[in-house]
């Protein structure tokens, strides 16, 4: 088996597969990319046994063969390399040797038969969505989910597919964000939960792709395939919590503010606030806001006023810094809009500007008690 490929055209394509790549498997065969070779075609695969990702590249060849090759030392050797074409050659030793211009290098290569398979999806379901808005529901959401392994289903995203639109949720039970597509629908309904590592790997590769990308799904596994890309991960087992039941219907009371200016004032009043509970106190009386924290262990507190538009009663109410600061970093709009209902009710954040048509994004942050 022999071929010639570019080292930078390789490497990049590498570069996306190795994110899937665990630093310790369980499964020795899984520190290795999986060559496939069909004449000019070379699949590329890596897996962690949850996920598979696998991409067809271009090469010159006129031979066929499949061989995993380790792929820590493949990576680390082509990030050196300038722009140039390199020969791959399977020796009779079991070593594959790579040929530059200036030299030659061999690696211990297994064989291809051990590399786990793909799943097959039978009869999947699928939908067409725009690769850079996938990433962008990705980014906007995923931050929103939690890590508790005790609640798996917690740990992902919510893709739920109707005939009217898309909607994507993620939570943790302290903040929440649903991100919906009114002009993109599914021919038919359809709910799974998608788990984190596999959807940071997506969001680096699709954010900016006007490619489709096709999602085909069944009960137990996802596909995502666009370009010469494919990926199949196993999806979350489990009931997705009713979200629609959190977020509150009636929200007389509402506060519009430039989102910087908001999110610069939490920031740094969010220094002096306690260690443990990272709490800020919001008061609204007429055009004020009133931003304030206090450490009383260490005799800490900051107080910042800043003017809004409040439509509402006067209220007080307490939010966890690092929550907030978090969903305004995630929202681009120049304004805010936080609705609240009751001191001991969620506050829900949206952007007031900034969304394309179709797009609509709803942040819930749970609030904090305020001691007195």
């Amino acid at each position: 088996m022999k071929f010639i490929v570019s080292s930078s055209y390789l490497l990049k394509q590498l570069q996306v597969l190795g994110g899937i790549i665990n630093n310790n498997n369980t499964l020795p065969i899984l520190d290795n990319f999986l060559f496939s070779l069909d004449n000019k075609s070379l699949t590329v695969s890596a897996s962690d046994l949850e996920t598979t990702i696998s991409s067809k590249l271009e090469v010159e060849s006129t031979e066929q063969g499949m061989i995993c090759v380790p792929a820590r030392l493949l990576l680390e050797t082509l990030k050196t390399f300038p722009e140039q074409p390199l020969t791959f050659t399977v020796e009779e030793n079991n070593t594959i040797e790579i040929s530059s211009n200036h030299g030659k290098y061999a690696l211990a290569y297994a064989s291809g038969e051990e590399f786990p398979n793909a799943v097959e999806l039978k009869e999947p379901s699928s939908t067409v969505v725009q690769g850079d808005i996938l990433a962008t529901a990705i980014s906007k959401t995923i931050f929103a989910s939690g890590n508790d392994d005790l609640r798996p289903v917690m740990s992902g995203v919510f893709f739920q597919f109707s005939t009217d639109n898309l909607v994507f949720v993620a939570t943790d039970a302290h903040k929440l964000v649903k991100y919906t597509r009114d002009d993109i629908s599914a021919s038919q309904t359809a709910e799974f939960i998608m788990p984190k590592k596999p959807l940071n790997l997506l969001k680096s590769i699709l954010a900016g792709s006007e490619d489709d990308v096709v999602i085909e799904y069944n009960d137990s596994n996802a596909k995502f395939i666009f370009e010469n890309t494919e990926m199949v991960c196993r999806l979350i087992d489990g009931k997705y919590p009713n979200y629609e039941a959190v977020i509150p219907k009636e929200n007389p009371n509402k506060l519009v503010i430039d989102r910087n200016q908001f999110l610069n004032s939490v920031r740094r009043v969010s220094i002096f606030s306690s260690k443990t509970t990272h709490q800020i106190r919001l008061k609204i009386a007429g055009a004020e806001l009133n931003i304030s924290a206090e450490d009383i262990d260490y005799s800490n507190k900051a107080e910042e006023r800043l003017t809004c538009h409040y439509q509402g009663d006067d209220m007080q109410i307490g939010f966890n810094s690092r929550f907030l600061t978090e969903m305004l970093n995630n929202l681009t709009s120049d304004e805010v809009s936080l609705e609240m209902s009751l001191p001991n009710r969620a506050g829900i954040l949206t952007p007031v500007d900034g969304l394309d048509e179709g797009e609509t994004v709803t942040m819930l942050v749970m609030p904090v008690m305020l001691n007195n």
